[in-house]
Parts: C-alpha cells; sequence; structure tokens
C-alpha cells in the first residue's frame, strides 16, 4: 500500500487504484439505518468520523449506541461489519467495536460481531438477514 498525507493531516491508503482513509470509511456506514429508529447510524450519533480509523489494511470503527442497554448493539454492529466486509478490498481486516464504557454488554457484543463464524452463522438466519439487509438498504431520497 502507498501511503499519502494530505494536509489535512489524515493518512490515505491505496488499494490497488482506490484511496482509502477515515472519510471514505464513514461514507459506507453513514447510512446504515437504525434497526429500531428510522433514522441512519450519522442521524442518531451512533458512528461518526472520529470514531474511524485506517491504518494499512487495517479498519477499525467503533460505534457510540444511544443507550447503554441497547438491545441491538450487536446488529448494529453486525450492520457494520457486513457492508465494510462487501464493500472493501478482501485484504482489508475490519474491527468493530463499541466505544468502550459505552455499552453494559460491551465485551460480550464486541466479542460477537468480531468472530468471523458467529457472523457467518447469524447471517445464516434469514430472518436475521432480513434485517441486516434492510438496514443496508440505500435510503430513498
Amino acid at each position: 500500500a502507498v501511503v499519502s498525507t494530505q494536509s489535512t493531516g489524515i493518512v490515505r491508503w491505496k488499494f490497488g487504484n482506490e484511496w482509502m482513509d477515515v472519510y471514505a470509511v464513514y461514507d459506507l456506514i453513514r447510512d446504515i439505518k437504525d434497526p429500531e429508529f428510522p433514522d441512519s447510524l450519522q442521524d442518531l450519533g451512533v458512528v461518526s468520523e472520529d470514531l474511524i480509523s485506517v491504518l494499512g489494511n487495517v479498519v477499525t470503527v467503533q460505534f457510540k449506541p444511544t443507550v447503554p442497554h441497547c438491545s441491538m448493539a450487536t446488529l448494529i454492529g453486525l450492520c457494520l461489519q457486513t457492508k465494510l466486509t462487501r464493500e472493501l478490498p478482501l485484504t482489508t481486516k475490519v474491527d468493530v467495536y463499541i466505544v468502550p464504557g459505552c455499552h453494559d454488554q460491551e465485551e460480550t457484543v464486541n466479542k460477537q460481531i468480531n468472530d468471523k463464524e458467529r457472523r457467518a452463522a447469524a447471517l445464516e438466519d434469514p430472518n436475521l438477514l432480513e434485517m441486516v439487509e434492510s438496514c443496508l438498504a440505500e435510503p430513498e431520497d
């Protein structure tokens, strides 16, 4: 990967012909719909540019559930993982975590959303897959 530092101080990494930086990752995830509300994760403040890092082929996204007992935190993490895994080059490692201290079950949720086998098993459930696809559907204008 070729590294370029813009005048803004943002580090960009080149994957083939594509440049990857915090802004590119944010553009991929900001319009994901919340599973409970009609709003996007961006609108609810669940994701933001300052919670994303790109270092080489490793993309790390932290998210902040709307409440510490959010029952949809695992589903939100699964949506983030699924979207990024589908959109980024295959050589990219994607890590998704809850912002430390923002959820009652933070450790359990982080473990579930970053375990490849658990994610694969979850996406084999037709009902869960339908919920993920609904959250990932392009917004209507």
